[in-house]
């Protein structure tokens, strides 16, 4: 749903000119986040093209595998059965949604989809499934049953959202019938299955006072997560956690192919602490489900520095995004409305994500919101190629040094760098020395140290 999304976020800013049980509440009229959020790592679950099969089952079998890399937030793609009527490729598309209160049957059954989140839960992992509340497909029911809820153009024609989002209908949230069965359905799969929340699919496309009233009521059941893919502040208030980053995003595409700067990343970022909550959860990521399917994959986008973006994204300040597919360098946009199963090989960049899991969850100044550390930055004199930054939160300190070009370089700190015991992360051992010293970095070259 990201093709026009830009466009439409424009035209409404225009407009509107083994767990533990930390509750999730608010104070002040602000979401307070749950403990266990605060060291996490989301990973995007896209069931179809995840396994052969395309099941739940297939993919319960990877779940160990996810917990040794260090996962902890599963964001299974949306679960509920696909329209028929209308439908783009052969399988349709993930957010056509047929029946809010159903499981898809070509993933299974209601049943494998309780005994994959009973499963995750076991191993320490939380569950999130991707709720489409702004349309349906149209061959939902709730068409005939109550056509008053669907957005209709000036001859009463019940419309698409987005007019080449053909294979939906848009919902009609003035309707107060529509705004109780969408928090009720909500409520239902945190009831039924057990599901440890959201992310709301274009959550900004439907009015903020909706989610402000609907999340708390599932609350009410049990501490969830919740992400909406939108980028605006007022998301935070009341109903979300966690917000998408695609400002940060597209400038790393823009440096990557040499339209932009590293030092650019230094407005962006004082442009959102100065617009976003300061314990707002900001999601960063280098590709997603849209963004590899219509963009293409990270590879064409970032290239080489791939990783050395997956580095920054994992040590700024935000939750980390890890998409299907990444930890087996996978390079192909997979097909959105039909089968295209991911090639996994030998996972060659899983023992790379586990190293940034296991930082993110082991030092402080990584945790997510206002509880980790502020970024400092580091002075160097390739300002425009080097993006250098320490992190410290109770002792616990972080020194993260990018190479965001080509090209190598030799790198000076003028003011020195924090006189720490470092060790380094990733292995690479690049003395870390005192003022004035100079260091040789190669194209994309990253360098992360942990204080001792």
């Amino acid at each position: 749903m990201k093709k026009t999304l830009i466009f439409i976020a424009a035209i409404l800013v225009v407009m509107s000119s083994c767990k533990p049980k930390t509750e999730t509440k608010s104070e002040g009229g602000r979401l307070v986040h749950n403990q266990w959020t605060r060291n996490a790592t989301i990973y995007e679950v896209n069931v179809r093209q995840y396994t052969p099969e395309g099941t739940f089952r297939a993919f319960q079998q990877h779940l160990p595998r996810l917990k040794k890399m260090g996962v902890d937030i599963l964001w299974l793609m949306p679960v509920n059965p696909i329209g028929v009527k209308n439908r783009k490729g052969s399988l349709g598309s993930y957010y056509a949604v047929k029946d809010y209160l159903a499981v898809n049957p070509e993933f299974g059954t209601l049943a494998d989809l309780k005994e994959l989140v009973s499963k995750a839960h076991e191993l320490g992992m939380y569950v999130i499934i991707d709720w489409v509340a702004n349309h349906t497909a149209w061959d939902n029911k709730l068409i005939t049953e109550h056509p008053e809820w669907y957005k209709k153009d000036s001859t009463g024609k019940i419309i698409p959202p987005v007019p080449d989002w053909t294979d939906v209908a848009g919902l009609d949230y003035s309707k107060p019938g529509l705004r109780k069965y969408m928090t009720d359905a909500l409520c239902y799969w945190v009831k039924e299955a057990g599901i440890d929340g959201y992310r709301c699919d274009v959550a900004g496309m439907l009015p903020v006072n909706f989610w402000n009233q609907a999340m708390p009521e599932v609350r009410k059941i049990k501490p969830i997560f919740t992400l909406a893919e939108w980028e605006s502040p007022e998301m935070h208030d009341t109903a979300f956690d966690a917000t998408y980053s695609w400002e940060l995003y597209k400038l790393g595409n823009d440096i990557a192919a040499g339209k932009k700067t590293a030092d650019m990343i230094d407005s962006n970022y004082a442009a959102e602490l100065k617009k976003f909550p300061a314990d707002a959860y900001r999601m960063r990521f280098t590709t997603n489900h849209d963004e590899n399917s219509w963009n293409g994959t990270e590879y064409k986008r970032l290239g080489p520095g791939a990783q050395t973006f997956a580095v920054l994204f994992f040590t700024f300040p935000g939750i980390p995004l890890i998409y299907t597919g990444q930890e087996s360098a996978m390079n192909k946009s997979l097909r959105f409305f039909d089968k295209d199963t991911v090639n996994w090989g030998k996972y060659p960049f899983e023992g790379f994500y586990a190293t940034l899991c296991s930082l993110k969850k082991s030092n402080k100044a990584l945790q997510s919101g206002d509880a980790g550390g502020p970024l400092v930055k580091v002075k160097n004199d390739q300002e425009k190629s080097v993006y250098s930054f320490s992190r410290e939160k109770d002792g616990n300190k972080i020194l993260v040094i990018l190479n965001l070009s080509s090209k190598p370089c030799i790198v000076r700190f003028p003011n020195g760098l924090p006189d720490e015991k470092w060790v380094p992360v990733f292995g690479k051992k690049k003395p870390v020395t005192g003022k004035g010293s100079d260091m040789k970095l190669e194209a994309w070259e990253y360098l992360v140290y942990q204080k001792i």
